[in-house]
């Protein structure tokens, strides 16, 4: 059984500094990757203001109107809540999502955070896929508080073997997360080639800082491609990452 997912921080459907609306063409992007699980951060909920500055701003919440007649199953976690609109984390799948819950990890009212956990229904898997989307803070201290809270929830619902795949911006400009998070799991990183390093995704012109990554465990890491430069440097400022999986065992 293969799987193949993807991670991207869309920036709320806005281009590198907010200069245009790119929701429409990073839906088609999105599609041309045709994955099977899709981890979204920065996804905007609801915004009362750009609906009425933007004539062709979707009507429906953006991980609806990504998600439509390609991905039919559909999880979104509201962590920054505010008078015109809310934003967090989606997961788009293919496949059954038989649980959801967001878990609220901010570490200060000033920069709201959360864990959107699924259990994913695979087809030939005997177990559910745990996945978890994350968007961790701007902060080392606050990083390690959330990554210890991860670690310690997913020991709880998703214990030894137990198929895992975290994906996400996880802001770790200091690649931290092997050693708080990884392998106190026993996670591999999809690009980590021996060197302990994952791939760098920001900025998405031209990436030099290791943002983002895929953390799997129970699968293994057929091929992963990091996807950056024109166009999709035009749709975020984040690269988005691919990986394709084949379930052990």
């Amino acid at each position: 059984m293969t799987l193949r997912i993807c991670t991207y921080n869309i920036h709320k459907g806005f281009s590198q500094f907010n200069r245009r609306m790119m929701v429409h063409e990073l839906r088609e992007r999105l599609r041309s990757l045709d994955v099977d699980l899709v981890f979204l951060q920065e996804v905007q909920g609801l915004h009362l203001r750009h609906a009425t500055r933007h004539a062709d701003w979707p009507p429906d919440p953006q991980h609806v109107f990504l998600a439509a007649d390609v991905w039919h199953q559909t999880a979104y976690g509201g962590n920054a809540v505010y008078d015109h609109g809310h934003h967090g984390n989606a997961i788009l799948s293919r496949h059954p999502i038989d649980y959801s819950h967001n878990l609220d990890v901010s570490d200060h009212r000033f920069e709201r955070r959360g864990l959107l956990h699924c259990e994913v229904r695979v087809p030939r898997c005997g177990t559910p896929v745990h996945c978890v989307c994350v968007h961790l803070g701007l902060m080392a201290g606050s990083r390690r508080r959330q990554m210890e809270i991860l670690a310690q929830r997913m020991e709880q619902v998703a214990p030894g073997d137990t198929p895992l795949i975290i994906a996400g911006d996880f802001n770790d400009w200091r690649n931290q997360a092997n050693d708080l998070l990884a392998r106190r799991l026993g996670l591999t990183e999809a690009f980590d080639t021996g060197r302990g390093l994952p791939a760098r995704s920001f900025p998405s012109t031209v990436p030099m800082f290791r943002l983002d990554r895929i953390y799997v465990r129970g699968f293994r890491v057929r091929r992963a491609e990091v996807h950056c430069g024109p166009p999709w440097s035009r749709i975020s400022d984040h690269a988005a990452l691919t990986a394709d999986l084949e379930l052990v065992g």
